[in-house]
């Protein structure tokens, strides 16, 4: 009688799957998924900088975060009008409020000129 030789069944490595979020390719650096901001708001930004900075590379003096926030403020208004019930961008907006009117009584006790200019600029009072 012929011998029989017994298999053994050896295990088959499944092979490795990957998860959707590993499948997917980072995103490039000038997609639109890479960019947090959209490029109009870019735009608007880089406007206000240019419109309130003292020189070129001035892109931090109290002046040009009293821009910043101002611009933050009034598109945030905006959409508080449209959403009144969203109060966690409510309270985003009133400390945006609270951070400009501090840098503005900073500029006022330090040049009460520039202050009066960025006023009249901005249009903060009526």
């Amino acid at each position: 009688m012929p011998t029989i030789k017994k298999t053994t069944k050896t295990k088959t490595e499944k092979p490795e799957t990957k998860t959707p979020a590993e499948t997917v390719e980072p995103a490039e650096k000038n997609s639109p998924a890479a960019t947090s901001v959209s490029k109009p708001l870019k735009q608007g930004r880089r406007k206000l900088v240019k419109e309130s900075q003292a020189h070129e590379d001035d892109t931090g003096s109290t002046d040009v975060q009293i821009a910043l926030l101002t611009g933050k403020i009034n598109d945030l208004a905006k959409h508080l009008k449209d959403h009144p019930k969203d109060h966690d961008s409510r309270q985003g907006l009133l400390k945006m409020v609270g951070r400009r009117r501090r840098l503005m009584n900073f500029l006022r006790n330090g040049d009460e000129n520039k202050y009066q200019a960025l006023v009249s600029e901005l249009k903060l009072r009526k």
